[in-house]
């Protein structure tokens, strides 16, 4: 208990120079600032993350996953919000590609970066070389493969509009029911080894940890709220001052920054011997950012507005658009036999650096930034469909199973008891 009281000393020490600087309403210089409410933010998802890692006990092993996953990302979903919102009230401005940009750079770097991670902490740990997933994880496999075959055809308008918001939504929804039926993944060792602050919380009375929870999440959300205007907006100004392409600010360093609790907690599962907790993790996070953030982007924009808005791909944020897509569908693929190999996570690892250097190197060129993200994504493409045609039809009677086992459990729950 004495180290979660540290690391919660720690958190809240963290936040109170940017709640200070908001309630003063003080003016810091944009680097200074964009440290200030970075760390506050980053902070803040700790904060949340602790409280909904305690739940875990308590919730279907699925659904707390994914809802963990949900609550530690809140940081990057307000960021994005913001951007999305000033998108609606002027739609000529800049906030509309920052909108796009931060989505997908968060969506990118998890695939990209954060799945790669896990595999080399587990095979470092263990020497194990791959991550094995269990039968029911192809739920989180087959509702990314779903959300990420939609999102071609929001390619094919060049925009997302209110009714992909009801899509994705939906999908996101469907998701967060089946796994709250699936029964605990057979992969993953004894629950007891929990990894993290959450351990100290549940040696606490069960009212004690009510409590706990509640005020770390209420004293986060406030955080949260105050720090999501002036971290965006300090992104921006600092890359103006530094000369560095705000674009590719908000796009890589404000989702590492809001994405880092979420990473570290999937890393504690991974030292824990829970890799596969930790990499499933890592794959709803992926889900809610692929169907949940998405899908409020115009929501935010309408509330701009204040009337129906959809957010259009020009020719940059369609091309982002495609490599995310295109991305996913391969990084999915490589999730087909329900192993995620180190070879697996190298070729994620090499593929999203050569994006990186790519789009710093073309970040003045947008011909060639365009033709690039194009030529990755097609490569991307290339393999997943080779990936398919090998591992479609086992996954695809590994879906039948499942469905079968829980219609089985269903149907004998039914029964009278005698």
């Amino acid at each position: 208990m004495k180290r979660f009281l540290f690391l919660v000393t720690i958190a809240f020490a963290a936040v109170l120079p940017a709640i200070a600087v908001r309630s003063m309403g003080l003016h810091l210089h944009p680097i200074i600032a964009m440290t200030v409410f970075g760390v506050a933010v980053l902070a803040a998802g700790f904060m949340l993350s602790w409280g909904a890692e305690t739940a875990e006990s308590r919730v279907s092993q699925g659904l707390i996953l994914a809802v963990v996953a949900l609550i530690t990302v809140l940081p990057e979903y307000a960021v994005d919000m913001y951007y999305a919102f000033q998108a609606g009230r002027n739609p000529q401005s800049n906030y509309v590609h920052y909108a796009a940009a931060n989505m997908t750079g968060a969506n990118r770097l998890l695939v990209g970066m954060a799945w790669p991670l896990m595999t080399a902490l587990h095979w470092w740990r263990t020497r194990e070389p791959h991550i094995q997933l269990a039968n029911v994880n192809t739920v989180e496999i087959g509702f990314l493969l779903l959300a990420s075959l939609y999102a071609f055809g929001i390619l094919l308008k060049n925009r997302i509009d209110l009714f992909d918001s009801v899509v994705l939504i939906l999908i996101f929804s469907g998701y967060l029911w089946q796994v709250g039926k699936m029964p605990k993944a057979d992969s993953e060792d004894d629950e007891d080894d929990e990894p993290g602050p959450a351990a100290a919380l549940k040696q606490l009375e069960i009212g004690a940890q009510w409590v706990w929870m509640g005020g770390l999440a209420a004293v986060a959300g406030v955080v949260i709220l105050m720090s999501a205007e002036p971290f965006a907006e300090s992104i921006v100004a600092s890359g103006q001052i530094l000369g560095i392409d705000e674009f590719l600010l908000i796009q890589w360093l404000a989702p590492l920054a809001s994405e880092a609790p979420t990473v570290v907690i999937a890393i504690l599962f991974v030292l824990s011997g829970r890799a596969a907790g930790g990499l499933t993790a890592m794959i709803s996070d992926k889900i809610n950012q692929w169907t949940l953030l998405v899908g409020m982007l115009p929501l935010a924009m309408s509330v701009g507005a204040s009337g129906v808005m959809a957010l259009p791909l020009d020719a940059r944020q369609h091309e982002e658009f495609f490599l995310t897509a295109a991305q996913s569908l391969f990084g999915i693929a490589l999730l087909l036999r329900l192993r995620f190999s180190i070879w697996s996570a190298l070729s994620l690892g090499v593929l999203f650096i050569v994006q990186l250097v790519l789009a710093f190197a073309y970040r003045n060129d947008a011909i060639r930034a365009i033709a690039s993200l194009t030529t990755l994504g097609w490569i991307y493409l290339g393999l997943a469909a080779a990936l398919f045609i090998v591992g479609l039809p086992a996954f695809v009677q590994t879906v039948r199973d499942v469905v079968a086992l829980s219609r089985n459990k269903v149907l004998s729950s039914n029964e009278p008891k005698r």
